[in-house]
């Protein structure tokens, strides 16, 4: 029983429950990004290099041998299209994520610079305090 409740303690700290929801929205923005590369971004840049469907794109090692229906062969490939695919949605979310630690660094930045208007009062009153001596 002992071993039960130190599970329980550890399923429930904080962290492991952030990290829970990291990878539950993580899978749910994998998909949205998935969307993005796959419908928005590749039919574009397909037709930009003319027409070329980086997803269809496959080194065929073993073609599929559907001659003998009782026994058939299915194709053996190398997607080298999709795997460009994949990279292209590394490089999108990677560079998703940076734009948001950017912003949400500059957030905290402005957040820290600014001064509270006590010390800003304080400061005053001693530059005042030094002129006058």
């Amino acid at each position: 029983m002992s071993m039960l409740k130190e599970f329980k303690e550890f399923a429930m700290r904080g962290n492991v429950l952030d990290m829970a929801v990291g990878v539950v929205i993580g899978a749910a923005f994998g998909k949205i990004v998935t969307s993005l590369v796959n419908d928005v971004i590749m039919p574009p840049l397909g037709w930009v290099t003319g027409g070329i469907d980086f997803s269809a794109m496959k080194v065929v090692i073993r073609p599929a041998d559907n001659s003998n229906p009782a026994h058939k062969i299915p194709e053996i490939a190398i997607a080298y299209g999709s795997f460009i695919n994949s990279i292209l949605a590394f490089l999108i979310v990677a560079f998703a994520i940076f734009l948001l630690i950017k912003i949400v660094n500059k957030f905290y930045t402005k957040a820290a610079a600014a001064t509270p208007p006590e010390v800003v009062l304080l400061t005053e009153i001693r530059d005042l305090l030094k002129n006058r001596q």
